[in-house]
């Protein structure tokens, strides 16, 4: 599934363009549960193959137990995406998205 142009944001990775879009409205489990971490989707600007899925380890902002909000930064969103390309991410081939989430800083697959 294709990243909406609307509302994303993009960003350059070792000269390679993507997109990337943290869903603004919070699902039920996001926000009412004081578990709901931000969701981000990541994929090629042009062209764009599998997606790259994250389940970070931030706090949604609507989540009920969320005290204190620590924003996603696109130093994160760069980093994160080196990441997988170390774990097997080619985002260029089509194919079901890579689904990860970050635990204490790392990301691994889920």
């Amino acid at each position: 599934m294709a990243i909406p142009k609307k509302g994303s944001r993009k960003i350059i990775v070792n000269n390679e363009k993507y997109k990337w879009l943290i869903r603004k409205k919070g699902t039920y489990s996001q926000t009412v549960f004081g578990n709901g971490k931000l969701h981000i989707a990541i994929e090629l600007e042009e062209n764009p193959g599998a997606s790259l899925f994250i389940i970070s380890d931030r706090n949604h902002p609507n989540d009920i137990e969320t005290k204190s909000v620590n924003p996603i930064k696109p130093s994160d969103i760069s980093n994160w995406i080196l990441q997988a390309y170390d774990l097997g991410w080619n985002p260029s081939n089509m194919g079901n998205p890579l689904q990860t989430r970050i635990i204490n800083g790392k990301m691994e697959l889920v």
